[in-house]
């Protein structure tokens, strides 16, 4: 057997919440966990883009090791033995999506995202039904300035998704992110409008992938903005294979 052939059937064994599964080498703990029908939220993460690691709500818990690890950036190990659902990790995740909910203005009663947002869908699926952190109420911009779409800095959480699908699949690098911490905010070129862009291509990639209401169609009424991800791990195959 030849080494690439050797490469392809290359598996490893371990387990996860007491199970035994099997998995290629090479691929992440998040990779076999979704791919042996278990549950782990994300945020940040989305198959087809670059892996950030920000959001840490897909923490695992692994045998040996006292600190929680990102499950989307730890790449599996022969006879790990991985716990993804503790009192420990749901007491996490909770925490991390009552910040996300305190840090901005969330307002959901008034989202065009409405039943259609994955923060959302999380906060329902942890329980989160109250925020114990005081809100921070910031005053943040609404960029109204393109003609099809809109950024609401409010309903942003910084996971990235925007700026790597316009850096990676569509070859624009029209978006970044300024500054640190909770002054964080997404930006377009030099930190100017939207709609006076001189590389955006209005393709809408950025808005399908936003996991909440922070970007969106322009004239979407409340609960009408439903996005639409598949789409992007078959461009990504496309440019793997072309190249």
């Amino acid at each position: 057997m030849n080494v690439d052939a050797k490469s392809e059937v290359e598996s490893l064994t371990l387990r996860i919440n007491g199970k035994d599964i099997s998995c290629r080498a090479g691929e992440t703990v998040l990779q076999a966990v979704r791919e042996n029908q278990f549950d782990l939220p994300t945020l940040c993460w989305l198959e087809g883009l670059t892996i950030w690691g920000g959001c840490r709500l897909c923490m695992v818990e692994i045998a040996g090791s006292n600190k929680l690890h990102a499950a989307c950036a730890t790449v599996c190990q022969e006879g790990m033995d991985i716990q993804i659902d503790t009192d420990r990790l749901r007491k996490y995740r909770r925490m991390i999506v009552e910040m996300l909910l305190a840090e901005r203005n969330h307002i959901c009663s008034v989202c065009v995202s409405n039943g259609h947002c994955e923060l959302q869908d999380l906060a329902q699926m942890l329980g989160v039904d109250h925020v114990r952190f005081p809100y921070r109420h910031p005053h943040l911009d609404v960029d109204n300035s393109h003609d099809r779409m809109r950024l609401d800095h409010n309903r942003c959480i910084l996971c990235t998704r925007c700026v790597r699908v316009c850096a990676e699949v569509e070859g624009a690098r029209t978006k970044d992110v300024r500054g640190r911490g909770v002054l964080a905010s997404i930006i377009h070129d030099l930190d100017q409008p939207w709609g006076e862009s001189e590389t955006c291509t209005s393709c809408g990639k950025c808005v399908n992938v936003c996991p909440t209401g922070a970007l969106t169609h322009r004239g979407t009424a409340v609960g009408e903005m439903t996005k639409k991800m598949t789409f992007l791990p078959y461009l990504t195959l496309m440019r793997e294979a072309h190249r």
